[in-house]
């Protein structure tokens, strides 16, 4: 069970996290987090009545709550995420479930670092100087003749 710092509760918190965020898919699941720095990680479900039954979605749901508070442990702090199951989670094992998981939190994480890295020396004064400047000579700037100089 996720303790009640660990959970994503209002509605706003999930369309932040699900417009804004980056987003990973799988056959089973679709992943979406943003960094929440200085924050306890936090994680929502989406089970809609596509993948099942009451049974069956609270079966998925308990399935992914696990899968989440082991990233808990590893990642205390820092992200929030939203987990959608899809509705073949429904007939997928725990293994198929939380490698699904696993999978698209990996790829997730590496695209919240590359997002979050800082530039290394490509700022945007160095893109410009590069392609040269984009800038068209104003009609005061041409000389009489039409040329730019």
């Amino acid at each position: 069970m996720l303790a009640a710092t660990h959970r994503l509760r209002s509605g706003a918190d999930f369309t932040h996290t699900v417009r804004s965020g980056v987003r990973q898919g799988r056959r089973n699941v679709v992943l979406y987090a943003v960094r929440s720095e200085g924050q306890p990680s936090r994680f929502g479900f989406i089970v809609s009545k596509a993948v099942g039954n009451a049974v069956a979605r609270n079966l998925v749901k308990r399935r992914l709550r696990e899968a989440a508070a082991i990233t808990v442990r590893l990642r205390p702090v820092g992200l929030d995420v939203v987990v959608r199951a899809l509705p073949a989670s429904s007939g997928a094992s725990w293994s198929e479930l939380s490698e699904d998981y696993e999978s698209a939190l990996g790829i997730v994480l590496r695209r919240l670092e590359r997002n979050s890295a800082p530039d290394r020396g490509s700022g945007e004064s160095d893109k410009k100087s590069a392609r040269g400047s984009s800038v068209e000579p104003t009609d005061r700037e041409r000389t009489t003749d039409g040329s730019d100089g």
